[in-house]
């Protein structure tokens, strides 16, 4: 790796260039792509994808387990001049539904047993609906190509949604730009190399997810899709491919720490990488021990600006806890209340991993999405996080806490109200207030209090109809009635308290 990764974006489909012909590029279960069927695969997908889609800027969505199809469209859909829309095989359909309306999707590609739980209505007027294989035959069996696009780096790539503390989920609007600036700062910093090999057991639908294609394609290396039942599947995969790079959440960690790793599977380790919630000492000790010889790369990092820090591995010994330092092309800023630079405050990051704001909503963009502090270097809009930290005398970054409600389980981000709302439909709770409890494997569990007729029962079902697991209750907590606060508004505060 040079000293300085190179800032100049491309268009995002040039990740298929970055390879040699005849070395592996994407190990599917099947069969092994090199680097030259994914030139000519992303070809023919995008040629098939235009003929479908000739409007540019129209939105195909993705709604499959890992594969061929997920890996492949970001690439195709950017070289045809469309917007991918990953869809979390883990939603149902109430979710879909809200996707495919809020961002006007043309086209929805997913598996039969996907499409066959959708009901009247779930899809939109003018958007086709298209089984996984169907689509797959017909792009295989093209004879249409094209080439590298010469797409406008600022110009919209990606939308993804992700929960916010209150209402549906919100699209996140990425550009050429941002995923491929966020490709080249995380391939530089872990220093992948082409002959590394990255085990992808994270959603593509996530940022987080994502990269674990992009920043490996970028270096030229090989990326493993895996969709995991039980921690031993993920060794067995490190073990069976010579994985070099495993990325996951910390209650993915919990679990494979708890797991007897042969040395097949640790030997070719060469990194480990954490984001969606802090790995806390104890977990970091225990990674530290089981696996000596891999540098484990702690991150923070928000959809909104994709990765915010992340800290040297030759730092987490001595500073376990620690957020680290901003990454390549990020500038971050500690605000306090008074909009000034500060030792405590909130965390605002700038420059070109920026996302454009949010799908159609204004409102919520004015909200997170402001004008940078005027000491910024890069200046223009920033995100605001909500996220309190701390930054130390030598620089580096520790997280204090969040000032919004999200449900941060299983390293998801969950939307109280989304839950709240699901409850209340199901006819069997009145009212009802989610909210998460510290759980040491998930991070936080969900605890939700309702107030209805008591049938417990026919409300877990209800939930399990409507929600993905991730987003079911651990408790459920039934009362004859809310108590208030001052302002007649449910409190909130003295639920959680009665429930730690």
């Amino acid at each position: 790796m040079s000293t300085a990764p190179d800032p100049v974006p491309r268009p995002l489909d040039h990740l298929a260039m970055r390879g040699a012909d005849t070395d592996a590029a994407l190990v599917l279960r099947g069969e092994t792509l090199s680097w030259k069927d994914l030139r000519s695969r992303v070809a023919r997908m995008a040629a098939w994808l235009q003929g479908q889609m000739p409007q540019p800027g129209a939105r195909v969505a993705t709604w499959a387990a890992k594969g061929e199809l997920t890996c492949l469209m970001p690439l195709a859909a950017a070289r045809a001049g469309l917007v991918h829309v990953p869809i979390n095989p883990l939603l149902k359909r109430a979710q879909v539904k809200h996707i495919l309306s809020d961002c006007s999707a043309t086209l929805l590609i997913a598996t039969e047993a996907r499409l066959a739980s959708l009901e009247a209505g779930d899809v939109p007027k003018g958007c086709e609906a298209l089984a996984e294989k169907v689509s797959a035959s017909e792009w295989h069996e093209g004879e249409g190509t094209l080439d590298p696009s010469d797409a406008d780096p600022d110009a919209l790539a990606a939308i993804l949604y992700t929960s916010g503390s209150t209402g549906n989920p919100k699209g996140v609007m990425l550009s050429h730009a941002n995923l491929w600036l966020g490709a080249v700062s995380v391939a530089h910093y872990l220093g992948l190399a082409a002959d590394d090999v990255t085990l992808a057991v994270l959603p593509l639908s996530f940022d987080y997810g994502q990269n674990q294609l992009f920043s490996t394609w970028y270096a030229g290396g090989s990326v493993v899709p895996l969709d995991y039942l039980t921690p031993r599947d993920v060794i067995k995969a490190c073990a069976r491919h010579g994985v070099t790079t495993l990325a996951a959440v910390p209650p993915l960690w919990v679990q494979l720490v708890e797991q007897d790793w042969p040395a097949e599977a640790v030997a070719p380790l060469r990194r480990l990488t954490n984001s969606g919630g802090a790995l806390g000492e104890e977990l970091v000790r225990s990674l530290r021990a089981l696996f000596p010889e891999a540098r484990l790369f702690p991150m923070y990092g928000l959809t909104e600006a994709f990765r915010s820090t992340y800290l040297d591995p030759a730092l987490v010994d001595d500073h376990p806890t620690s957020m680290g330092r901003a990454i390549p092309f990020a500038e971050i800023l500690v605000v306090n209340e008074a909009g000034e630079i500060a030792g405590e405050g909130e965390l605002v990051h700038c420059g070109p991993l920026v996302a454009q704001g949010y799908w159609q909503d204004a409102e919520r963009t004015a909200l997170r999405f402001r004008p940078a502090p005027k000491v910024s270097h890069y200046g223009g809009t920033a995100v605001w996080s909500g996220d309190t930290v701390r930054r130390d005398d030598a620089g580096l970054l520790y997280f204090l806490g969040r000032e919004d409600a999200m449900i941060k389980s299983a390293g998801n981000r969950i939307s109280p109200q989304e839950i709240e709302d699901a409850a209340v439909a199901t006819g069997h709770a009145e009212e009802a207030v989610a909210f998460g409890l510290p759980d040491a494997r998930l991070g936080q569990a969900i605890h939700l209090v309702v107030r209805g007729s008591g049938d417990g029962a026919a409300l877990r079902e209800g939930l399990k109809r409507d929600l993905p697991n991730f987003m079911q209750p651990a408790t459920v907590r039934w009362l004859n009635a809310m108590p208030l606060n001052a302002n007649g508004k449910i409190d909130r505060a003295l639920l959680r308290r009665e429930a730690q």
